[in-house]
């Protein structure tokens, strides 16, 4: 992990401000998503990228009850279930 030398406190609401020059640096938009994680003493901010929630593949994604799934991992689970499917 790299030190920025940047310093920021946490307003009365508990925000902080990312620096412009981060901002620019990581290509984030106005008002666009950022994923947060933790590990150990750690918070991690990442810009959101929906990705298939069995294998992290971005492309070619469907939403089913409010998770992503890729066309290839619905085609695996179908061959897995016994389904064979007819591809339109």
């Amino acid at each position: 992990m790299q030190s920025t030398g940047i310093v920021r406190k946490l307003d009365s609401l508990g925000r902080i401000t990312l620096p412009m020059e981060l901002r620019k640096s990581f290509d984030i938009g106005d008002r666009e998503p950022l994923e947060i994680f933790t590990e150990d003493d750690k918070i991690i901010i990442k810009k959101y990228n929906p990705s298939d929630i069995f294998t992290g593949q971005c492309e070619d994604l469907v939403e089913y009850k409010g998770k992503k799934v890729s066309r290839d991992s619905i085609r695996e689970l179908a061959r897995i279930a016994g389904f064979t499917l007819s591809e339109e």
